[in-house]
């Protein structure tokens, strides 16, 4: 906000010394004909001194005085006709000049409606990524959510046979509330029926009956039952769902993009990006939510301040260099400390920025931990540290793998 506010105060003053210089127009400005009667004033004072010092004849000095004054008179002539024909009118100076004080001083005002916002304050990116952090830990609960979803929205118009066998399943699995296969059809015939309200809960009693043999599939039907009927929301008991179904599979695609739009609902779009971009890579191409992240995933590299090309589709993201390698960091010992140091530093670095810009795996964000752990830079590895686990606080494997690499690092005791 404060930059903007500068720059809607240098408008103001630049857009006010325009105005003055149009209203003033040319009246600063000395006319050609004001300087040519001050030269020739001079002339009729230097014939004066000429004819006192002898140096012309009274003769001489009267034809020259004629020919001056004739050409005061021409000169003076022309300066009022100057004046008379070239003076701007002073209305039009002043309709202009208020056109151009409006032009740029509302012009910024609404280029920052426009790409701004406009009552936010000035926030670092601590800043950001706390208040991040805060509004996904306080966001509303899935009944909340479902309270806000305007009555009958998503439900369609089925046929009365449909109704009828509906309301038959219904009663039986009110009555065998253990029968799995009841509950699945119940499950599956209310999410087609744009009920997901109750679909949930049908999913919900699956997930119960199969206990520790749910899958995770289940799970992420589960999860996609809850952000149906919460609008697009992911509440924070879908993403215990989430969790789960990665837990049983880190690579499950639909869990991957659900994980990346809860990121972006509370204000992570670059840990939105990063999981996208992944999901994106992993394929397979022609998978239905590869199409979901396809549409979104260049708003969220512009959200996230990643210059980011979408490959054509059917085509997967190129997989960029890996970084510094444990070989790259052993062959290192050969070399003098200072060539070895300048080394593991740039590889570091270039590793820091990929990352940073387009994400990686959670091998590679152990190797930064324990490069950066090598050079001594305690407090960026711990930083480091800390992102990882928010990236990768979806797949254990990932989460155990980077917390292994900060033991390692002496980041832990």
């Amino acid at each position: 906000m404060t930059f903007w506010i500068i720059i809607s105060v240098l408008a103001l003053a630049v857009s006010i010394l325009l105005a003055l210089a149009i209203i003033r127009g040319r009246s600063a400005e000395e006319p050609p004909a004001a300087y040519d009667l001050r030269v020739y004033r001079d002339q009729l004072t230097e014939v004066d001194r000429d004819l006192a010092r002898g140096v012309i004849g009274p003769d001489d000095a009267e034809r020259i005085r004629a020919e001056v004054s004739r050409r005061i008179l021409a000169a003076d002539a022309q300066l009022q006709k100057g004046m008379q024909e070239g003076a701007q009118p002073k209305t039009l100076a002043m309709v202009v000049a208020g056109m151009a004080l409006l032009a740029m001083v509302g012009g910024s005002v609404w280029v920052y409606s426009s790409l701004g916002a406009p009552g936010y304050p000035d926030m670092s990116l601590a800043s950001r990524i706390e208040a991040a952090d805060a509004a996904r830990v306080n966001r509303v609960s899935q009944s909340e959510a479902e309270e806000r979803v305007p009555a009958g929205a998503t439900v369609q118009a089925p046929s009365p046979d449909f109704i009828r066998l509906m309301e038959q399943l219904r009663t039986a699995v009110a009555e065998r509330p253990r029968d799995l296969q009841g509950a699945v059809l119940l499950a599956r015939n209310e999410a087609a029926l744009g009920n997901f309200a109750a679909a949930r809960k049908a999913q919900a009693r699956v997930l119960s009956i199969k206990g520790d043999q749910a899958t995770a599939d289940d799970y992420v039907d589960y999860a996609d039952m809850m952000v149906l009927a919460a609008g697009g929301y992911v509440s924070p008991e879908a993403e215990a769902a989430l969790r789960a179904a990665l837990t049983r599979d880190p690579q499950n695609g639909p869990a991957r993009y659900y994980v990346g739009l809860l990121q972006a609902q509370t204000g992570r779009p670059d840990n939105a990006f990063r999981t996208w971009e992944a999901a994106l890579r992993d394929g397979p191409p022609d998978a239905t939510w590869i199409a979901a992240i396809r549409a979104q995933i260049e708003e969220m590299a512009f959200r996230a301040g990643v210059n980011y090309t979408l490959p054509p589709e059917g085509q997967a993201p190129a997989t960029a260099p890996s970084g510094p390698s444990p070989e790259d960091i052993a062959n290192a010992q050969d070399m003098t400390p200072e060539d070895r140091m300048a080394m593991i530093r740039n590889m570091v670095q270039s590793l820091s920025d990929r990352l940073a810009l387009q994400g990686g795996n959670s091998s590679e964000w152990a190797r930064l931990i324990g490069a950066l752990g090598v050079l001594g830079d305690e407090r960026q590895a711990r930083v480091i540290w800390q992102e990882a686990q928010s990236v990768f606080w979806d797949s254990p494997e990932g989460l155990a793998e980077v917390d292994e690499a900060a033991r390692q690092a002496g980041l832990t005791e």
